[in-house]
């Protein structure tokens, strides 16, 4: 199962940070997958320092999940994670034919919602 695409994140005024991973899925073990990634999502919700994710997957098994974060520390943190080591290392063997990983600094934010 894949993820199911997120609703927007809600997160405080800037500057906080951004983890813009894009991937490209490969054909093997999609129900393991699919476990995995909700699992993430799960204990990444648990992190200290954690903001919030938005995510999708197109059809072509390209995909952009962003989580958001207050401090590089708590980046760095997550990345040292336990269980999200093994998912690291499983998606290097198994899931992703190719991917990128990109850090970045949040310093404007901008937002629109149309009323209902």
């Amino acid at each position: 199962m894949e993820p199911p695409v997120s609703t927007l994140a809600h997160t405080p005024d800037p500057p906080y940070y951004a983890v813009v991973f894009t991937s490209h899925r490969s054909a093997a073990d999609p129900e393991g997958y699919g476990q995995m990634a909700d699992r993430m999502i799960e204990l990444a919700r648990l992190q200290p320092g954690f903001l919030g994710v938005e995510s999708a997957r197109g059809a072509d098994g390209l995909g952009i999940t962003v989580s958001y974060w207050e401090s590089e520390e708590a980046i760095r943190r997550w990345h040292e994670e336990a269980e999200h080591k093994i998912a690291q290392r499983l998606g290097r063997q198994r899931w992703y034919d190719a991917f990128q990983l990109r850090v970045c600094r949040v310093e404007r934010a901008y937002s629109f919602e149309r009323p209902s």
